[in-house]
């Protein structure tokens, strides 16, 4: 370790006039120097002492017209750059040149609740559906939750990238979060929180779709499921299940199209369901043409007398889809896979599903081989089927039927 230690010593000269010495040692380097009075060298002394000092901890005495807390904190600063490629005035000029000093400063926790409070009030006008509403209150809080205490004006594009990628959410995971703060901040723009939007500068994953893909069930898992529940409860459960096989009616519950479809809105004389805009996950009614099988699976369990979801089912369905490997959409699927194997309309598929042609085409197209729609089709009720195929009843198609509606729904 570097040491300094200095004397201040009376030294007489040759010409017989008294001076005083400083003498040490400087980090190697000797030290002697004399002075006329002992209060200059005592003033070198100490001088010498505190360049000794500095030297040992890195500090140096400087003139600054700066007040101590700004020599503090542009120090400060200089620490946090030390490891970075550029100097401090490079990051200065960068941010003079981009950050715009929001009208309001407003905190995470404050704007978060604003805009659930907006969004709510949307809600009760029935302009989002409560799925929607529900991932904009889990996304929003998890979001105040992780940046608590900040200002939005703090909010940066690596900071949101860094609280994206928590959890290692899958691509369309990844891009569901990104929306819905897309529009958060969105709307903090408007309202001058902040000056720009940084999810702006965050790019979408883009997903690759593989044609074909979708989860369904075959013919032979179709008749083992409706001919448990037809022995299960006396048969209560086989509404629901019919009308989301056969007829492709959306099965959530209780958010879905099935939980809001109404027994006046299957029409067994007209043989079509109207799926009104109200129950539309899509807003747009379609209409649904019932199929002979299906017209002898509701003759036998009328909606009357069997309601289309019973209460509690929420629990129920669970056991059955973990008993069966049924996925939430998987009904749905099978639908519209052996609808079009069955009938080879994208067209009127599109239509009575309530999706685009592209994304059946995408999706549904040639899933299923023409005789296993026969067979999906032909499923019947045990206790009906001699009814159904008694003479005068219709038989099953064999061509696509007519367009029941002149529009096409979008996906």
């Amino acid at each position: 370790m570097n040491k300094s230690d200095f004397t201040i010593s009376r030294f007489a000269n040759r010409n017989g006039a008294v001076s005083w010495r400083v003498s040490g040692n400087l980090h190697g380097e000797r030290i002697r120097r004399n002075f006329k009075t002992r209060e200059e060298a005592a003033a070198e002394k100490s001088a010498l002492e505190i360049k000794a000092l500095q030297a040992a901890t890195g500090q140096r005495a400087l003139l600054s017209s700066l007040a101590d807390h700004q020599a503090r904190e542009a120090e400060a600063v200089f620490l946090r750059l030390r490891d970075k490629p550029h100097s401090l005035s490079f990051y200065v000029d960068y941010a003079l040149a981009n950050y715009r000093e929001p009208a309001h400063r407003k905190r995470i926790e404050d704007a978060v609740a604003d805009y659930v409070a907006a969004k709510e009030h949307e809600f009760a006008q029935d302009h989002l559906s409560p799925p929607q509403m529900e991932r904009i209150r889990g996304d929003l809080k998890r979001f105040s939750a992780h940046f608590d205490a900040v200002s939005l004006d703090e909010i940066n594009a690596p900071r949101l990238i860094e609280f994206l990628e928590l959890g290692q959410p899958g691509l369309k995971t990844w891009n569901n979060r990104r929306g819905i703060l897309s529009t958060f901040f969105r709307f903090a723009m408007h309202r001058g929180w902040i000056a720009d939007n940084p999810v702006a500068k965050i790019p979408q994953h883009r997903i690759r779709r593989r044609r074909g893909m979708a989860a369904t069930l075959n013919a032979t898992q179709v008749r083992g499921l409706l001919e448990f529940l037809e022995d299960y409860q006396g048969g209560k459960f086989v509404p629901y299940y019919v009308l989301c096989l056969f007829a492709g009616i959306r099965p959530g519950v209780p958010h879905g199209e099935i939980k809001k479809l109404k027994p006046d809105a299957v029409n067994l004389d007209t043989e079509v369901i109207h799926v009104s805009s109200e129950v539309s996950k899509t807003r747009e009614p379609r209409r649904i043409t019932i199929q002979p099988n299906l017209l002898a699976w509701l003759r036998a369990y009328p909606l009357g007398e069997y309601p289309i979801v019973v209460g509690n089912f929420q629990k129920k369905r669970a056991k059955f889809s973990k008993r069966f490997n049924l996925s939430h959409d998987v009904m749905r699927h099978t639908f519209i896979s052996m609808f079009v194997a069955k009938f080879r309309s994208i067209g009127e598929a599109a239509i009575q599903a309530g999706n685009s042609e592209s994304i059946i085409r995408r999706h549904y197209l040639d899933l299923k081989t023409t005789a296993e729609a026969e067979e999906f089709w032909s499923i019947l009720p045990r206790h009906q089927a001699v009814a159904v195929n008694s003479p005068g009843a219709t038989p099953l198609p064999t061509e696509a039927p007519a367009p029941v509606v002149q529009h096409q729904t979008a996906a």
